[in-house]
């Protein structure tokens, strides 16, 4: 598969407010904030749905999602929508993308007030046995896709970190992230900043689960990729993975 190739625009790292130094370079690194694009913040919104009421929550989605990201009012835009495969079935994952805080500001002014919104929430609460949701930032070394047809399967991979460790994991990944574009279709990643804490996602896409298999196998072949993956092991709490297919209506599909 032909690589996509990612521009890395490196930031000077902000630092927090003056106090005590730390005793030692872990420290310093861990009290740091990670670069992000900030031009937009993303929404990761999860639906676990009644088995029961699946059909009609896919038909109220595909109605209401198109509509909403499609109104100029709002400053809001949906990135992707996708049923969970492997994992937490039942499940549906969304992503949307704000102009920035100001944007999710006024877009929630607005829906807060919109009859066609207030009416799809009274229509899918029944359908729902709970719902999260995570606001986002992108990472500065990997700009979330512009959204694309492409087919196959979406993995979303979760990693919970250990406190104060996120900045050493962006770290890591920024120098192993060559070895996994060689082989596959980088879609996003993102470390949350409302919601669960010290978490990063990311986001691939494959033609199938065959050649998931075959190029996940070819990236431990090239040189640095395996001092990553252990480096950045050590830094996580757990980790969870979802194969996702997309909705039809989904902009990155």
């Amino acid at each position: 598969m032909e690589a996509l190739e990612q521009k890395c625009f490196p930031h000077e790292p902000s630092h927090w407010p003056s106090e005590p130094g730390p005793s030692s370079a872990r420290e310093r690194v861990a009290q740091r904030r990670p670069s992000s694009r900030g031009k937009y913040v993303h929404e990761l919104l999860i639906h676990n749905v009644k088995p029961e009421a699946y059909d009609d929550y896919q038909a109220l989605i595909a109605e209401y999602f198109p509509r909403l990201s499609n109104n100029p009012e709002y400053k809001m835009k949906l990135f992707g929508s996708w049923s969970t495969e492997i994992g937490s079935v039942d499940q549906c994952v969304h992503i949307w993308q704000y102009d920035n805080y100001p944007g999710y500001d006024e877009s929630m002014s607005l829906r807060a007030k919109d009859p066609s919104h207030l009416a799809f929430m009274k229509s899918l609460r029944p359908m729902v046995t709970s719902r999260e949701n995570q606001m986002m930032l992108e990472f500065d070394f990997w700009y979330t896709s512009e959204p694309q047809k492409y087919g196959g399967i979406y993995e979303l991979r979760t990693y919970n970190l250990k406190p104060g460790r996120l900045l050493e994991w962006k770290n890591e990944w920024q120098k192993g992230i060559h070895a996994r574009k060689k082989f596959v279709r980088p879609v996003g990643a993102w470390f949350s900043q409302i919601g669960d804490l010290h978490v990063v996602h990311h986001m691939w896409h494959y033609p199938t689960l065959t050649a998931r298999k075959e190029m996940r196998e070819k990236a431990w072949e090239i040189e640095g990729w395996n001092k990553t993956s252990y480096n950045t092991t050590r830094m996580q709490q757990s980790m969870h993975c979802r194969i996702m297919r997309p909705f039809s209506f989904s902009p990155m599909g």
